[in-house]
């Protein structure tokens, strides 16, 4: 049986849809560029890419709506069924998983109810696991909307979803204020970020990847004695820079969470 055609949006939202439209499609020399800016708009008003959101672009920008369709679906940052108003994403590659990430996935998943790419009942979270968000010396790491939580926990993390559910103010651990996902795709298409403090915001990178560069500019660079995570310092250690955002995986441990059995090697010189 045919499908029948997608639906237009109501005359009013279309309306104020074609104004934003046409102020990204003017930024660029060909119209079709602004495809990816112009899925992130609908994506603000629907919540992820409808029929109806695809049927606005192709019409917008000339094209068929099978080539707006290959496009929204080629990126996973398009969303292709109803989702929360947070996206939680738990970092399962190499080494996020295996300095726990993987352990506060399989817990989320269980302490919400739902899988992967699945939503709470109540529409506020979506769960899912991220490849590499390139914040390796944070790990494992978890994100909100794509703002950054850092060096996270099992128990942490289950704090964090509670509280987003409960409609509690949550701040990242660096970068922009947190705002829901519709507000997310809305910046995402190019408007300004209208967020208190988003402009002064900064996520830098961790010491463990700005020692790279100061060894290749031939600066000095203190030694630092790990220590497993969560003990305290020797008394007589002095303060390292950059202490205070110590890499989770600075510190090694007796096994690999995700693998117990089989150990990963020497801890502050045991075995020698």
């Amino acid at each position: 049986m045919p499908q029948l055609p997608a639906p237009d949006y109501p005359a009013d939202v279309r309306a104020r849809l074609e104004t934003d439209a046409k102020e990204v499609i003017a930024r660029y020399p060909d119209s079709r560029s602004a495809l990816l800016p112009l899925l992130h708009l609908t994506q603000s008003e629907d919540g992820y890419v409808t029929r109806t959101g695809v049927r606005f672009c192709a019409e917008m920008l000339g094209l068929t709506t099978a080539e707006v369709t290959a496009v929204s679906t080629f990126y996973s940052m398009y969303r292709r069924k109803p989702s929360g108003d947070y996206q939680v994403g738990v970092c399962t590659n190499t080494l996020c998983a295996v300095m726990g990430g993987d352990a506060i996935f399989d817990e989320l998943k269980q302490h919400l109810g739902v899988g992967n790419n699945e939503t709470t009942e109540d529409g506020k979270v979506t769960l899912e696991h991220i490849e590499c968000n390139a914040a390796c010396d944070f790990a494992p790491v978890v994100m909100v909307n794509w703002e950054f939580f850092d060096n996270q926990t099992v128990e942490s993390a289950k704090q964090l979803v509670d509280d987003l559910m409960a409609g509690e103010q949550v701040s990242p651990t660096r970068g922009a204020p947190l705002c829901t996902y519709k507000e997310t795709a809305r910046i995402l298409a190019g408007f300004p970020d209208e967020r208190p403090g988003a402009v002064d915001a900064t996520g830098g990178a961790g010491p463990a990847s700005l020692i790279g560069l100061q060894l290749a500019k031939g600066e000095a660079v203190p030694a630092r004695t790990p220590r497993p995570r969560g003990d305290a310092a020797p008394q007589d250690t002095p303060p390292q820079p950059g202490a205070e955002h110590l890499s989770s995986h600075d510190a090694p441990q007796r096994t690999a969470p995700s693998d117990p059995a089989n150990p990963t090697g020497p801890v502050d010189g045991e075995g020698k």
